[in-house]
């Protein structure tokens, strides 16, 4: 008969204190990892029995290791115990001091040393402490056991959390673990139903085995130890989690349905995915999962995706970046990798070699899986382009080896509503643009501009979130031959005629004039459409530096490196009428109230007008109805 008293190694009551101190940031925790060393029990018990290592038919029903084993983790409102119980290998009383009296504080005095120092963030799961982080909920904590092996007997532990615990003989009469949590007063709300099934279905979801819950319910609290529970083969409800989740079986078993109702389910997103990756990866590591391409039609910062990371189907946090890369933290997914330990450190993450070639082989894939799209399926990679393309962008400009496989999947969409890469672009676009690529940053406000080149052939990339131009800068400094140039920032030979760019002195005084800006620049230019007046005009480069200083606080980006041109149209019959009246006296008031328009016209399609400038723009449009009514 087993009657012990001890003490636990090395200081306990000072390492209790740090453990609760941790948990209070996440005191959930503690059933993830009850749940997960029940996993553990069941799963070393089947592959001694597969081994020929134990043998367990002996037992009522004659069980093996096919047997569909069982997890049950019962609520007891009115006792304020919480049980996770098991039918694995269970444990006789040598095993008990082993795993639970010197496993959990061999090393103590390095521990305390080393966590304590760094607030012990990372604690659990490191020296056996997965099990004592029951003691963050618990005022006691007991275990009842029997052990697989013919003849064990069963052993009762038990602990307050302090020094001292006690090992007796204990009343199981099945082999398995019981752990009996003794809710402490100040974490009553895990008393509560809806609370225990939360935590189980955000932790446990996909755990290998079924994941029995039992609801509250009265009890005879005369007798202070564990009922007795059956081996999970007749529960009455189902279980609240899936063992068997999509990712671990083979892609070509599954079909489309099957990967779309998972992600409705797992991720509650009511629309459909665009496309998926199914990871598979056995050496040199251990990866299984399933990437989704959700919609991204948003603005890149509003946009928050959900890479679930799993370690053995135990889930252990979302949105790891040192695990998947930063870019793919806007898909959504689920990704196991058993060699990550269920509490990772950051320390240990960013130095772990087998992590950073998960990443460079997620990137990899990720890649590969959008080159294949492009080249087999472009229609339909064209069609996902608007959705995707800012989750792309954002991959190219944060992480070079995406970029390297991925470079010639990329589209840009243009104000046809057609999608080509850029060799594409320069291919039909490139002698008339000068072998630049145009682009607009607002549609509706360049449209002037838009027709002006497609009324020559020539359509423009649609280039208007806050990511492309750091985007487009990428770009251009790994192509020496790839460059950009907004709609407005030239006029090429798409749209001119060949001859010199020029100036006629009276109209140009009288643009000046109009525009009551010295610094703006006048020139005139023969284009090949009679219907535009006049456009403005800024270099690219200036624009670019423009929008820098303007990032860092350092003014309105137009005055930043030199000013805007406005380009006249030589070949417009307004621009023509006053080239012939820019000079006459008497037709003064009339051509500055028109090339005031001009010059207001061009500036609306170019950027907003300031509250001074659009208030002069609607005096001069009313002054000028009235004298086409001759009021």
């Amino acid at each position: 008969m087993i009657d012990e008293k001890g003490e636990l190694t090395i200081s306990s009551e000072n390492i209790m204190p740090i453990i609760k101190k941790w948990m209070y940031s996440d005191s959930d925790i503690f059933l993830r990892e009850l749940v997960s060393n029940a996993a553990d029990a069941i799963s070393k018990l089947k592959r001694l029995v597969a081994a020929g290592g134990a043998d367990i038919s002996r037992e009522p029903g004659g069980i093996n290791a096919d047997t569909p084993f069982a997890i049950r983790v019962a609520l007891d409102k009115d006792a304020r115990t919480i049980t996770v119980s098991d039918d694995g290998v269970g444990m006789d009383a040598d095993e008990v001091r082993k795993y639970i009296n010197q496993i959990a504080f061999s090393g103590a005095a390095d521990f305390l040393s080393k966590y304590e120092a760094e607030g012990a963030n990372d604690i659990i799961g490191h020296f056996g402490l997965g099990f004592y982080s029951a003691f963050m909920v618990a005022e006691r904590v007991r275990i009842d056991s029997l052990s697989y092996r013919e003849g064990a007997d069963a052993v009762t532990w038990e602990s307050d959390g302090e020094a001292e615990y006690t090992l007796t003989a204990g009343g199981r009469t099945e082999r398995g673990t019981a752990v009996t949590l003794f809710v402490s007063e100040d974490a009553s709300d895990f008393l509560d139903e809806f609370r225990l099934r939360s935590i189980l279905r955000k932790y446990c979801a996909f755990v290998p085995y079924p994941i029995y819950f039992d609801a509250p319910r009265a009890h005879d609290h005369d007798h202070d130890h564990e009922h007795e529970h059956d081996h999970g083969h007749d529960h009455g409800d189902a279980p609240v989690n899936n063992p068997s989740p999509l990712w671990l079986k083979n892609p070509s078993d599954v079909g489309d349905a099957e990967y779309i109702e998972f992600f409705h389910e797992v991720f509650m997103d009511f629309e459909d995915p665009l496309f998926w990756i199914h990871l598979n990866m056995d050496y040199p590591f251990r990866l299984k999962g399933i990437l989704y391409f959700p919609k991204l039609k948003r603005e890149l910062d509003t946009i928050e995706g959900q890479v679930k990371l799993f370690s053995n189907q135990v889930f252990v946090a979302d949105n790891i970046k040192e695990v998947i890369p930063e870019f793919l933290l806007l898909l959504k997914g689920c990704l196991d990798c058993p060699d990550v330990p269920l509490n990772v450190s950051r320390s240990f993450l960013q130095n772990d070699g087998t992590v950073s070639r998960m990443s460079g082989y997620i990137t990899k894939k990720i890649a590969d899986k959008l080159v294949e799209l492009w080249k087999d399926s472009r229609e339909a990679y064209n069609g996902y382009w608007e959705d995707i393309n800012q989750f792309i962008k954002y991959g190219v400009v944060k992480d070079r080896q995406f970029f390297d496989k991925a470079k010639e999947a990329l589209l840009f969409k243009l104000t046809d509503g057609g999608s080509v890469t850029a060799a594409e672009y320069l291919e039909r676009f490139g002698e008339k643009t000068d072998g630049r690529v145009i682009y607009v940053t607002d549609t509706a406000r360049q449209a002037r501009y838009v027709k002006l080149f497609a009324d020559q052939g020539v359509e423009a990339a649609v280039m208007g979130t806050r990511l492309d131009m750091p985007y487009m800068t990428y770009l251009e400094s790994y192509d020496d031959k790839l460059k950009f140039s907004r709609i407005d920032a030239e006029l090429s030979g798409a749209v001119k005629t060949d001859g010199e760019s020029g100036g006629d002195g009276a109209l140009v005084e009288l643009f000046v004039r109009a525009a009551g800006d010295d610094k703006l620049t006048v020139r005139t230019e023969t284009l090949k459409s009679e219907s535009v007046p006049a456009v403005i005009l800024l270099a690219e480069q200036n624009r670019r530096m423009g929008e820098i200083a303007r990032m860092m606080g350092s003014g309105a980006f137009p005055e930043y490196g030199g000013g805007e041109t406005l380009a006249l149209n030589r070949a417009n019959p307004i621009i023509k009428k006053l080239s012939e009246i820019a000079g006459d006296e008497d037709k003064a008031g009339d051509a500055a109230l028109v090339a005031g328009m001009v010059y207001d016209l061009a500036l609306l399609s170019h950027k907003p007008l300031t509250n001074d400038a659009m208030a002069a723009f609607i005096d001069r449009a009313n002054a000028l109805m009235s004298r086409a009514l001759s009021l």
